[in-house]
């Protein structure tokens, strides 16, 4: 699945082309490199999203087509 999308399913981002462009800006990075909003997450892939002053630091636990609002935090674990 797309990096972009993953962001919007797992609504850590809320709208698909809000997390496109925070792909473009660099404000994702994954595993430590900056990534495309095209580029194939994976389950393991480390995430770090950055949110003006704030850091996200999340693992990738699960990669579905669709989740529901209440399932949606059991796609990724976030790391301090």
């Amino acid at each position: 699945m797309r990096l972009d999308k993953y962001l919007k399913i797992s609504r850590i981002i809320k709208r698909r082309t809000v997390a496109n462009d925070a792909c473009d800006n660099a404000r994702v990075t994954v595993n430590g490199r900056p990534a495309k909003a095209s580029y194939d997450v994976k389950i393991g892939d480390v995430l770090e999203i950055t949110f003006g002053e704030r850091t996200l630091k999340i693992r990738v636990l699960d990669v579905p087509e669709y989740t529901k609002k209440a399932e949606a935090a059991n796609v990724y674990e976030v790391i301090t």
